[in-house]
C-alpha cells in the first residue's frame, strides 16, 4: 500500500494538490496523511503568560485545525469515493518542513504532494515557498502540483537529466510504475554543450534505455541550451504532461554562484513537477 502525504494549509490550492494526487492514484490501495502545521504568533511572545485563560492561543489553533482538516477529509470523500484509500488526520504546533520530516520517518512516507503557488488566509506563509524548502530538505519524492492546475492522465513525460545519476536509487522506479500504470512517452532530455557524455554517462544512458525498454521512450538532445531552456523549449514543441528530475546535491559554492536547476525549473514550470533526490541526498 502506497503512504502519500498531503501538507495543506487549506486553501483552494493545497487542496488542487490533493485533488491531483488522489486522481494520479486512483485505482492504487493507499493511505493518504493529511498534515497541517501551525505556529500561531502570540504564541511566541509570551501571550500565554500573560494571559492565562481556559484555552491558550496554541489550543485554540489546534481545535481550528483539527476541525478544517476533518472538513477537508469530508470534502474529499464527497467528490472521491474510493474504498481503495484511507485517510490519517494529522494537526501539529511545529513548523511544516520539521513535522514533515518527522512524519516521513515515522510512517515511512513514499511521496509528498503540494500545491506551488497560494498562501494562507494570514498572507504570511507562501505554499511555493514551502514546496521549495520540502524539495531540499525533505529526502523524498515531492510532486509540486501548479495552481488551478487540472487532473490529465500523463501520456507525455519529461525527463531532463545529464546522465549523472544512480541506477540504484531507491525512488527510480516510480518513473516507471507511473509510465507502466498510464503507458506514458517518456521523453528523456539532455542539455547539450558541445562536450561529448563520459564513459559513465554513456553508461547510464545505456541502462535507462535497457530499464525502460518495456516502456516507449525516446531520447533528445538540447543543443546550445542550459536545462531550463532546454525544458521550456520542449515545451513549447510538444505537450507535456508530467515532469520529472532528479534532485542531485549541489556544492556549497555552486549554491552561491548560480540558482540550483530545480529551482529555476520549479519556478517556471505550468505541469505538475515530481522531484526525486538523488541516491547522495537520500544517502
Amino acid at each position: 500500500m502506497k503512504r502519500i502525504l498531503l501538507p495543506t494549509d487549506f486553501s483552494d490550492n493545497a487542496f488542487n494538490a490533493i485533488k491531483y494526487a488522489l486522481n494520479l492514484f486512483r485505482d492504487e490501495d493507499a493511505t493518504f496523511y493529511l498534515l497541517n502545521t501551525f505556529t500561531p504568533v502570540s504564541y511566541h511572545t509570551g501571550y500565554l503568560i500573560e494571559n492565562p485563560a481556559p484555552y491558550g492561543m496554541e489550543d485554540i489553533a489546534m481545535i481550528n485545525s483539527k476541525r478544517d482538516i476533518e472538513q477537508t477529509e469530508e470534502k474529499i470523500k464527497e467528490e472521491f469515493e474510493n474504498p481503495k484509500h484511507n485517510f490519517v488526520r494529522l494537526s501539529t504546533f511545529n513548523t511544516l518542513i520539521g513535522e514533515i520530516k518527522e512524519v516521513v520517518e515515522k510512517y515511512n512516507i513514499d511521496l509528498i504532494v503540494m500545491g506551488t503557488k497560494g498562501a494562507t488566509g494570514a498572507k504570511e506563509v507562501f505554499i511555493g515557498t514551502h514546496t521549495m524548502y520540502t524539495i531540499k530538505k525533505v529526502h523524498c519524492p515531492v510532486i509540486a502540483v501548479p495552481s488551478g492546475f487540472e487532473f490529465e492522465k500523463p501520456k507525455d513525460v519529461l525527463f531532463p537529466t545529464d546522465y549523472n545519476l544512480s541506477m540504484d536509487n531507491k525512488y527510480l522506479p516510480l518513473i516507471k510504475e507511473i509510465c507502466d500504470k498510464y503507458i506514458c512517452r517518456l521523453n528523456i532530455l539532455n542539455a547539450y554543450y558541445g562536450v561529448a557524455l563520459g564513459d559513465e554517462q554513456q553508461k547510464i544512458k545505456e541502462d535507462l534505455d535497457g530499464y525502460f525498454k518495456d516502456n516507449a521512450h525516446v531520447f533528445h538532445i538540447a543543443e546550445g541550451m542550459d536545462v531550463l531552456e532546454a525544458v521550456e523549449d520542449f515545451q513549447k514543441k510538444y505537450k507535456i504532461d508530467l515532469l520529472i528530475m532528479i534532485h542531485n546535491r549541489h556544492s556549497f559554492f555552486e549554491n552561491l554562484l548560480f540558482k540550483p536547476v530545480i529551482n529555476q525549473v520549479a519556478y517556471h514550470t505550468n505541469v505538475p513537477f515530481l522531484v526525486i533526490p538523488s541516491k547522495e541526498r537520500i544517502e
